[in-house]
């Protein structure tokens, strides 16, 4: 019985570059889940969590526990967001920056309210779908990088990564 030959990652000629500024930003702003990274003495935990990205700044809202009192010993943390289509295809974007937890008499809390209820429009009402997600933070985006790899680049590229 005949069978299909098998795709070798060679044969895809993946191309893999960085992502300017601008790309950078557009990942960020067209998506709404990533994972944060935080870490404390020899203990790195990575968790997903939903996120608008505006003005330099990641807003989010979280329940309290754990996660909060480790990033309150050493707030700079990573986060990361894909866009995977496939081995070859695919974006991805680091940032790393301090978290800042948001409390109801700063300004900020009202801007994160407003840009979390962009993605969940009953964030912190009776409705509210996660009633147990009552912290507002943000993240400031003070470094950041991003990659991309894809296969449909010419058979003669070359893979710098």
């Amino acid at each position: 019985m005949p069978t299909e030959p098998m795709t070798h990652a060679s044969d895809t000629n993946p191309h893999f570059r960085a992502l300017d500024d601008g790309e950078i930003q557009a990942v960020l702003a067209r998506n709404h889940v990533g994972r944060i990274a935080y870490t404390f003495r020899d203990r790195v935990n990575i968790v997903p969590l939903h996120y608008v990205y505006s003005d330099g700044w990641i807003y989010g809202r979280t329940s309290p526990g754990e996660k909060l009192v480790t990033i309150g010993h050493h707030r700079w943390v990573a986060f990361e967001v894909d866009e995977v289509q496939g081995p070859y295809d695919w974006r991805s974007v680091v940032v790393h920056g301090g978290f800042y937890v948001l409390s109801h008499d700063d300004r900020a809390w009202t801007q994160a309210l407003e840009r979390v209820r962009g993605v969940v429009p009953y964030a912190l009402t009776q409705d509210d779908p996660t009633p147990f997600r009552t912290v507002l933070f943000r993240i400031a985006v003070q470094e950041s990088s991003g990659r991309e790899a894809r296969s449909d680049s010419p058979r003669d590229a070359t893979a710098s990564g």
